[in-house]
């Protein structure tokens, strides 16, 4: 009989440590407590405006909103803003970011309009300090440590405010130690149904690898267990992606902040 209550209070102590968030409160979670935050910055393609492009970022910065965009490693090592690991939705090309040159990017147009894929550095020169980033590190094959290090040489010079998340720890790994300054975040959903090694994912149980100083999840799982109890851990909890404001009104106090998209709240 002790044994096994030994055993199982080994077992508890052990779940609770791999999904500890960060018991330190980071003061740059003030920046975005409470906002709404752009998704992919304030793009609206009827208006010529695509996803994760200079007009969309300038757009968010003029109406005051906090931007969220996503950052991948090319081929020759350039930092570009982009959500996909490919360009087929983006572009109509069937090519991945990661085996493209920048040079060989930019002959590529977003959705059909003038807009070209951007740098990091020249979303950052549209922003200029104006609004807070809440920048997604998109990983892929193994680049994790690469990105950070190409990443952070280039945000280190930054005048502004930002936050970085990732749906892999191993980019908050490495940034914690290569710049453990910076507020990181843990990106997740449920995984439902998904491969196990996604569910551990899903129920926060990498929060070790990295110490996220808050947890971004997407918000129609606000009342998953596992979630709940990051919240009773500590964790400062980020929702992703509204796409109305009653999506917003239906969850709003358990989070902190909203990322949106599709309307202005």
């Amino acid at each position: 009989m002790l044994i096994a209550f030994l055993v199982l209070a080994i077992l508890i102590a052990l779940f609770l440590f791999c999904s500890m968030p960060s018991i330190y409160r980071h003061k740059d979670l003030n920046l975005i407590k409470g906002k709404y935050i752009a998704h992919r910055g304030l793009h609206n393609l009827k208006q010529g405006i695509p996803e994760n492009s200079i007009p969309a970022f300038k757009r968010a910065t003029e109406l005051g909103f906090a931007i969220e965009n996503d950052i991948h490693l090319t081929k020759d090592g350039k930092v570009v803003v982009f959500h996909d690991d490919d360009l087929n939705r983006a572009c109509a090309v069937n090519k991945k970011v990661e085996e493209l040159t920048l040079k060989e990017l930019k002959e590529y147009n977003l959705f059909g309009t003038p807009e070209k894929i951007p740098t990091l550095q020249e979303c950052l020169a549209a922003v200029d300090g104006k609004t807070p980033l809440l920048i997604e590190f998109k990983s892929v094959d193994g680049n994790a440590k690469e990105l950070v290090i190409a990443a952070n040489e280039i945000l280190k010079e930054y005048k502004g405010e930002y936050l970085i998340q990732s749906f892999y720890p191993q980019v908050l790994y490495y940034y914690k130690k290569y710049n453990k300054k910076v507020c990181r975040g843990f990106l997740a959903t449920a995984f439902k149904g998904e491969a196990f090694y996604k569910r551990l994912s899903g129920a926060l149980l990498y929060n070790f690898i990295g110490r996220p100083h808050f947890v971004s999840y997407e918000h129609k799982f606000y009342n998953y267990f596992f979630l709940k109890l990051n919240k009773l851990l500590g964790a400062f909890l980020i929702a992703w992606t509204f796409h109305s404001k009653t999506e917003v009104l239906k969850v709003k106090k358990e989070f902190k902040a909203y990322i949106f998209e599709g309307f202005i709240p």
